[in-house]
């Protein structure tokens, strides 16, 4: 098998509802990037990455130069085994691990075809039936939050990232937890999440207030060390996302007590490659993991869901059905949400198929 071209559209992602996140971020409408190998077998592989830009040194439109830079590797290249092919591309291009993200998933998914076998059972075989999924919640009143957890709740979710720090309000943080843990009872997992725009002082302060209540902090500073404070000042668990990007990042959150959970997002490591060594790298440390991305569809979400499904599910906080955030969808036959937890495809590869309609002409062929 070798590859004979690359094609690449651009996407726009529309979330159907708006989240509001601190310091003004949103996340309303975002492209998302997708790539096509195809064969000479007739093949073809898939891959997707949807960066935002204010959550990470990334954008859409940095992808297609990236992909141009390494086509020449790719071009002719037998895909099967990714990690030796994701090697090179290292060597020749440092850094820009958000594109080669899609290229490496595209190649995993014509690895997985040509074993006529599902991605989980060449990740590490399937460990899990199902994943439980977590609903984000968008930081508005806390009231509406409150109303929007409970709606969640009443369809199976028992897992609630509650966005904080819109307003710069450390007391409505304290009200939207507490309203939202008052609507989903005892039991359900709710965490706070900063997306790194709290202080160490504000973070503290909504942390101690909350103290007597189950709750989870997420990301609060823009640093490692700061997170460590307010883990430690507030004895909270708490999850890393932003921070958590390679190995040196995650033996760091772990030497700092801040990494009682963590956020795996595949375009942050490059890849499903780099994301399972920082699995098995997690297995390790011990920290429990969420297994997703940064945004994205379908195609994004499936790639996702295998590594979740090979993943001891003892250490899996949950996963993320990215495609039920956004529109359109990409590959009609994706895999959806059903009682708060999802399932992954079983076809070969990825096991989807995009939907070419949706994608339209392509931005960019390389052959």
């Amino acid at each position: 098998m070798k590859l004979t071209r690359i094609s690449l559209w651009h996407v726009p992602l529309t979330s159907h509802t708006a989240y509001y996140m601190a310091e003004g971020k949103t996340c309303d409408t975002v492209e998302t990037v997708v790539v096509a190998l195809e064969t000479d077998t007739g093949a073809t592989g898939w891959g997707e990455v949807c960066p935002i830009p204010h959550y990470l040194p990334a954008y859409a439109r940095g992808v297609a130069p990236a992909v141009q830079e390494m086509a020449p590797l790719l071009l002719g290249a037998d895909p099967v085994g990714p990690e030796a092919l994701m090697a090179r591309f290292d060597k020749h291009l440092q850094g820009h691990v958000y594109a080669k993200s899609a290229l490496d998933i595209a190649l995993w998914d014509l690895t997985g075809q040509a074993a006529n076998l599902p991605l989980y059972a060449l990740l590490g075989g399937r460990r899990s039936e199902t994943m439980p999924l977590y609903h984000s919640i968008t930081c508005v009143a806390p009231d509406e939050m409150a109303r929007i957890a409970q709606t969640a709740y009443q369809t199976g979710m028992r897992q609630f990232q509650v966005k904080l720090g819109a307003d710069a309000d450390w007391q409505a943080d304290v009200a939207r937890l507490r309203m939202v843990r008052q609507a989903v009872g005892e039991g359900p997992l709710v965490y706070g999440d900063w997306n790194c725009g709290a202080t160490s002082l504000d973070a503290t302060r909504v942390g101690r207030a909350v103290a007597d209540l189950d709750i989870m902090l997420e990301q609060p500073c823009a640093t490692i060390e700061d997170c460590g404070r307010v883990r430690a000042a507030t004895g909270l668990p708490m999850k890393l996302d932003e921070n958590a990007h390679d190995t040196a990042s995650l033996l760091a959150g772990h030497a700092r007590g801040c990494m009682d959970a963590v956020a795996l997002k595949l375009s942050k490591f490059g890849g499903l490659s780099a994301t399972r060594r920082a699995r098995d790298l997690c297995l390790h440390l011990g920290a429990k993991m969420c297994i997703e991305d940064t945004w994205g569809s379908d195609i994004a979400t499936a790639a996702l869901l295998h590594l979740g499904a090979s993943t001891d599910p003892a250490r899996v906080l949950n996963v993320c059905d990215l495609s039920g955030y956004v529109a359109p969808r990409i590959a009609p036959d994706g895999p959806t949400r059903d009682q708060g937890r999802i399932t992954p495809p079983d076809g070969p590869g990825l096991g989807i198929r995009p939907d070419k309609d949706v994608l339209g002409p392509p931005d960019l062929v390389l052959d």
